[in-house]
């Protein structure tokens, strides 16, 4: 299922980080999202990334804010500057989500260069087991602290 989502780099980017409007694939738990060539899981609760991020990558464990799009279309934090890429394949579904015709090119770019994810390699990964602390069960959810602790120590 594709869904219309705001995404933003939160790691080492505060709320200036990279951002897109672009569609999403969700899991079939709605746990993970597939974007861009990555796979983004949702952080359990209460819990936020490092940078204040709702997502993890689960290959690299850079935190990611991903959110519905704002019909107003203040997406970025207010405290956030910078360009938001607009996927050129939901322009059409953007411009009616936030209700007008044409693009503010003051706060937003299309963009062409969306990857395709491998969402079969990352749904294996994400789905592979005992990838958590060796004295918790095997969860799937919770091998993105170790994804975060190992780029630390190289």
């Amino acid at each position: 299922m594709k869904l219309l989502r705001y995404i933003e780099l939160k790691s080492g980017h505060s709320d200036n980080g990279p951002a897109w409007i672009g569609y999403v694939t969700s899991s079939k738990t709605g746990r993970t999202l597939y974007f861009n060539g990555r796979g983004l899981m949702k952080l359990k609760g209460q819990r936020r990334g490092n940078s204040g991020g709702n997502y993890v990558d689960m290959e690299t464990g850079e935190s990611f804010w991903v959110s519905g799009v704002k019909k107003n279309g203040q997406d970025r934090h207010w405290a956030g500057s910078g360009k938001v890429l607009v996927e050129a394949a939901a322009l059409a579904d953007y411009l009616k989500a936030i209700g007008t015709t044409t693009l503010d090119r003051s706060r937003c770019e299309v963009t062409e260069t969306i990857q395709a994810t491998d969402i079969k390699r990352l749904s294996e990964l994400a789905n592979s087991s005992c990838k958590g602390w060796p004295d918790e069960p095997c969860d799937p959810y919770s091998f993105t602290r170790n994804v975060a602790l190992r780029r630390g120590s190289e």
